[in-house]
């Protein structure tokens, strides 16, 4: 185990768990491709409770990858961290309005949501 330096903990990680609701940690080094699972601590809820499985949110954890779906790094969570992660997020700032325009438009999917939701409903009639 590495030792624990605050000033190297990635703050505010979401640890998106299988079958679970998403919960907030900060962890202590980035996820590694090698990695068998994620070392955090300050375990809690996305409203920043503690969960009700844990003892002490100050505790050590340790979640095989098997358990976790992904892993999400908000930027403002690399500041402070380590450097060569937190600049990946440029490259995405260098796509320019394409890269983040098609993130925008959204009217157009919407009566497909009612037809779905029409569909679901027809579903649980039967």
């Amino acid at each position: 185990m590495h030792a624990h330096h605050d000033r190297t903990v990635i703050r505010n990680v979401i640890l998106h768990l299988n079958n679970e609701q998403p919960l907030l940690a900060d962890l202590y080094e980035p996820p590694a491709p090698g990695d068998v699972g994620l070392r955090c601590t300050n375990l809690r809820m996305m409203n920043g409770k503690r969960p009700v499985f844990v003892d002490d949110v100050k505790s050590i954890f340790f979640f095989p990858y098997l358990h976790i779906r992904f892993v999400e790094i908000p930027p403002a969570a690399m500041a402070g961290a380590d450097s060569s992660l937190a600049t990946m997020d440029d490259d995405a700032d260098d796509a320019g309005p394409q890269g983040h325009g098609a993130l925008l438009p959204e009217p157009e999917p919407e009566p497909d949501l009612e037809i779905d939701e029409d569909f679901l409903r027809r579903i649980r009639e039967v």
